[in-house]
């Protein structure tokens, strides 16, 4: 339950939350938009003022011996999710822009969540017409988000033993098996340093291919969190330029590599990318859709593609970008051939690897799923034999395994139940499949009403403020909220 230490770090962590928004606000003031500063003071100011409070009342509770639990990390990462996101939606609902408060919450869970979606668009308030200031904000929350999830999912997850995400805890320094020590300071640290060389990098080469520093800026962020937002509606195909292209599919596939494998190249200096089974999946999936897709559309009796080096490249492009469920889009793939539409539905569910920014279900969880089939039926073959399933010549242990079953079945659930819910609201099948799957899976884009050239605005209040528990549910491996609300937590 509560405690004082569960108090003190929702405060700093509102704390750090209202710092974060000063530098928008000098974006603001750098362009001379006065509406969006008193907007961006007033939400420094709330916010800053609720973290003084969860700081110091956690005074008020009596000490506790005993580490940070990790029923204590259930209550932090949720809660700690739940209440940055509300209070980062101020800037939006106190901006100029006339944006309601349940548009406001779901363009800011979006964000945090590293979704993507977004009720912005061209029938309803357009993106470019935020101002600088908000824009910024839009962006940075998805760069804390990403570097959010990635401490999370490194550092915290292991110990929680969620739904088998284990299985990538290889030699990156993080907790010990039974309380969380100063060694996750150290997993952050390093992990913090990666992330910001990897966008500042990003940033560069955006710059010198011809975006404006303000568009290089916003960009690095939400590539490196593999996340979706633009500071223009058109998203990346308002650039019109390859180069810049080519730079994203390549940060996006970078983003989607567990960042323990980055920390092994970039600190102990070992490439042990190809010997990392995930890593070769992930990989080889991606050329297979690659060239699935690609083939399918030179061959198609589609005027618009052919079979050349654009029509890989927007191929390339979109793939890799639903892979990572980042969710920018240079090509209206709904009007694609079936066959490749059904390729793109299916990549809302895979993700890539866990340990990285991305969400979905996580090439780990679907490789481990695979093998446990495979040994099931040698089983039944040879009923006497004992088999271990293996992962990198590491044997998966029996609780790993129920672990990611129970993963599984629990996110298919979840997405048929939301898909049905969302249907009584008179939205069809194909919207109803797709809302579910990208919100759950923190994509952003995805078919019908809510497709790659799209927005979410036109959905009822209820279909957006499901979306974004939707939004929460993925992002947090979805055990970490349903321990939370579960009555075996408060008992």
């Amino acid at each position: 339950m509560i405690n004082n230490k569960i108090l003190k770090v929702l405060g700093i962590m509102l704390g750090f939350l209202s710092f974060s928004m000063v530098p928008s606000f000098f974006w603001s003031l750098y362009y001379n938009e006065s509406a969006q500063l008193i907007s961006f003071t007033y939400s420094f100011f709330i916010t800053f003022f609720f973290a003084l409070i969860l700081y110091l009342g956690s005074y008020l509770f009596k000490k506790t011996k005993h580490d940070i639990s990790s029923v204590d990390a259930f209550t932090i990462v949720t809660f700690g999710w739940l209440l940055t996101a509300f209070f980062g939606t101020l800037p939006y609902f106190l901006s100029p822009n006339n944006l309601s408060f349940v548009d406001s919450f779901f363009e800011s869970m979006s964000g945090f969540t590293t979704t993507g979606a977004t009720i912005l668009g061209v029938n309803t308030t357009t993106i470019e017409s935020l101002g600088y200031g908000l824009l910024f904000w839009r962006s940075f929350t998805q760069f804390l988000g990403g570097i959010g999830i990635i401490v999370f999912s490194i550092a915290l997850l292991p110990l929680l033993g969620i739904g088998g995400v284990q299985l990538f805890k290889a030699e990156v320094a993080g907790p010990t098996a039974d309380k969380i020590t100063p060694r996750i300071k150290q997993t952050a640290n390093l992990l913090w340093r990666i992330y910001l060389g990897l966008t500042f990098i990003v940033f560069i080469l955006f710059y010198l291919q011809g975006m404006t520093f303000f568009d290089s800026i916003c960009h690095s962020f939400t590539t490196i969190s593999t996340a979706g937002f633009s500071t223009h509606t058109e998203s990346i195909k308002y650039f019109n330029s390859p180069g810049i292209e080519w730079t994203m599919i390549f940060f996006m596939f970078i983003s989607g590599i567990s960042f323990s494998i980055h920390y092994l190249f970039f600190v102990k200096k070992k490439f042990h990318y190809f010997k990392n089974e995930e890593f070769k999946t992930y990989f080889f999936l991606f050329i297979i859709i690659l060239i699935s897709i690609f083939i399918n559309l030179s061959i198609s009796n589609s005027n618009s593609y052919n079979f050349n080096f654009e029509t890989f490249r927007h191929t390339a492009f979109t793939v890799i970008s639903l892979l990572t469920t980042s969710g920018f889009v240079t090509e209206n793939y709904e009007i694609w051939p079936h066959l490749s539409v059904a390729l793109c539905f299916f990549l809302f569910f895979i993700g890539a690897s866990a340990g990285s920014t991305t969400g979905g279900i996580k090439i780990i969880r679907t490789l481990l799923i695979f093998k446990y089939i495979y040994f099931e039926i040698k089983r039944l073959i040879h009923p006497n034999v004992v088999y271990n399933i293996k992962i990198e010549n590491k044997i998966i242990s029996e609780d790993v395994v129920k672990n990611t079953l129970g993963f599984y079945l629990f996110y298919i659930m979840i997405f048929v139940l939301f898909s049905i819910f969302i249907s009584f609201f008179n939205i069809d099948l194909i919207s109803a499949l797709s809302i579910s799957a990208s919100s759950l899976g923190n994509i952003g884009p995805g078919l019908g009403s809510i497709g790659p050239y799209d927005n979410w605005g036109h959905l009822p209040n209820a279909v957006k403020i499901i979306s974004t528990f939707c939004m929460l549910l993925g992002r947090l491996e979805i055990f970490t909220v349903m321990v939370l609300i579960s009555r075996l937590f408060f008992k």
